[in-house]
């Protein structure tokens, strides 16, 4: 039998992604992520695709804590957490994880992907049993499909009732692991952490939210999905991300017991075998947190412009699903008229992407407008005008 070349299966399925629609074609930026953006292709544009909600990214205190890492600390640690790889920044940003999370410990990794995986593929024990929202992100399956559990359950999306048919089902499991993003990043939902939390206390089962895009957007003090719904304090794990509101550097943390994080330290590969987080992304993340401490100036920016874009869109005959998040879906349906419409407003200077089978079911392609405080007024006009031509 012949061997598959490697070449030929590898165009044949670029081919194929060319052919459908999907292949994605990378857009380069010259200089800092903002309310604008500079596209080598396009010149500026306003920028309504990224996870900056807070308008952090090129803040300029943000911007000098970055800084100040790279000059007591220089470029990064050149060796994994355990050996020599843990600066003082590391335990001052963790401190500052822990504290804001309402948790006793937190351990950074370099990604929240890398923290979703190692936690998932840490803690979950060959006879228990993972139940996984059917629309949780990416990171959250593949951590899931590196575990060993008893069995991997999904429940349909949001749907207490079903988790609560499954938890039932799996009283003789070790321990049972519900596992949900806060916010879901495709549709903007957030999900009902009270009705989670009270069904995890009724049939003793953990609870293990990813809050990566609710943290900066939701709650009275920007704490989040957990915050929003009134359960601060009440989520076994949480885990998140420095790369959106906080900071938009890189980055991603485990925030739970001192145990949990003790056997992270231990136990999780990530952690074992990778380098820790640079230094000036540290600080940067820090330092971003404090200014979320200091007031609510941004956040209450950030809340107007989604209130004001929702509103504006609504008002112009677009399918908006309901949302106190930065994430405003808008319907479309067939996928080649949401990538036309990308297009169009990528023509009149503003960048919204269009996202279609398979990261979203067939039929529901959409465009995803992602907002940000860093938006004036100006910026929302000029946004609501280029959707007032499609």
């Amino acid at each position: 039998m012949n061997t598959v070349s490697f070449e030929a299966r590898t165009r044949e399925l670029l081919n194929e992604l060319r052919e459908s629609g999907t292949h994605k074609a990378l857009r380069y930026i010259g200089g800092p992520m903002g309310a604008t953006v500079n596209l080598e292709d396009r010149g500026e544009v306003i920028c309504l695709c990224s996870n900056n909600y807070l308008g952090l990214a090129d803040h300029p205190e943000v911007v000098a804590a970055a800084h100040e890492g790279l000059n007591r600390h220089a470029a990064g640690t050149a060796s994994v957490r355990f050996i020599c790889g843990t600066f003082a920044c590391h335990r001052e940003i963790e401190d500052t994880i822990a504290e804001f999370a309402g948790t006793e410990a937190a351990l950074t990794y370099v990604s929240c992907w890398c923290a979703n995986e190692a936690l998932i593929g840490t803690i979950v024990g060959k006879n228990d049993v993972i139940f996984s929202d059917e629309l949780n992100h990416a990171s959250i399956i593949d951590g899931c499909r590196l575990s060993k559990p008893r069995e991997r359950m999904v429940y349909a999306h949001r749907d207490g009732a079903d988790l609560e048919t499954k938890l039932k089902a799996n009283m003789d499991a070790d321990a049972r692991w519900v596992i949900t993003d806060g916010v879901f990043s495709m549709e903007g939902a957030v999900a009902n952490l009270a009705e989670l939390v009270n069904l995890c206390k009724r049939y003793d089962a953990r609870l293990i939210v990813d809050d990566s895009h609710g943290v900066g957007v939701l709650g009275r003090t920007g704490r989040g999905t957990p915050e929003h719904c009134d359960v601060l304090g009440q989520v076994d794990i949480i885990t998140g991300t420095l790369g959106k509101a906080l900071g938009g550097a890189a980055g991603g943390y485990v925030a739970g017991s001192r145990d949990l994080v003790d056997l992270l330290v231990q136990r999780s590969r990530p952690s074992l075998f990778s380098n820790a987080l640079p230094p000036t992304v540290a600080y940067s993340a820090r330092q971003a947190i404090q200014l979320l401490q200091r007031d609510t100036v941004l956040m209450d920016r950030l809340r107007a412009n989604i209130a004001r874009i929702r509103t504006g869109l609504a008002d112009l005959g677009f399918e908006c699903q309901d949302s106190p998040t930065a994430i405003i879906p808008i319907m479309i349906g067939d996928e080649a008229e949401a990538i036309r419409k990308s297009e169009r407003l990528l023509e009149l200077g503003v960048w919204v992407v269009a996202f279609g089978y398979p990261v979203v079911p067939k039929g529901k392609a959409r465009l995803r407008v992602q907002v940000s405080a860093a938006l004036t007024d100006e910026h929302v006009d000029r946004v609501l005008e280029a959707f007032g031509t499609l």
